[in-house]
């Protein structure tokens, strides 16, 4: 006859929730720390998206100008750089862009002229979509670029 030994019961193996916990809260406050200058990072390459767009849609105005010896007017707008705002109004207008683009918050672009800051004036209003304004709330123009 064989004897047999009492089996001997091997702990499970496993995560206590003390240990669970502890890496939780550790996960927590690494997550703290990197959060707010991931959201800072997203408010700058939003400025700067739209310092990119105002510089492009400024020289697209240049080259309306260069082709029709004239910006085109309030009335007609930014549209007057995808659509012919007619034969008397620019004899010589070829199509410079396809589509407006809008701001990084969803919003046009703003066109005045004559401008406040120089002959014609392109801008975004911010994140806010409110004149003036400070840090990503505020308006960026073709006035303040780089």
């Amino acid at each position: 006859m064989r004897v047999m030994k009492p089996s001997v019961r091997v702990a499970e193996q496993g995560f206590t929730l003390l240990e669970i916990m502890v890496v939780v809260v550790i996960i927590g406050l690494l997550a703290a720390m990197v959060v707010p200058s991931l959201m800072s990072n997203v408010d700058q390459a939003q400025t700067s998206r739209t310092k990119q767009d105002v510089r492009q849609i400024s020289n697209v105005l240049d080259l309306y100008r260069l082709q029709n010896f004239r910006y085109p007017s309030a009335a007609e707008g930014l549209q007057a750089l995808v659509t012919n705002p007619g034969e008397t109004s620019a004899p010589n207008w070829q199509q410079n862009l396809k589509k407006l683009p809008v701001d990084p918050w969803n919003r046009p672009y703003q066109y005045t002229n004559p401008g406040q800051h120089g002959e014609f004036d392109v801008f975004s209003l911010g994140a806010d979509g409110q004149e003036g304004g400070e840090g990503v709330n505020a308006d960026i123009g073709n006035w303040d670029l780089d």
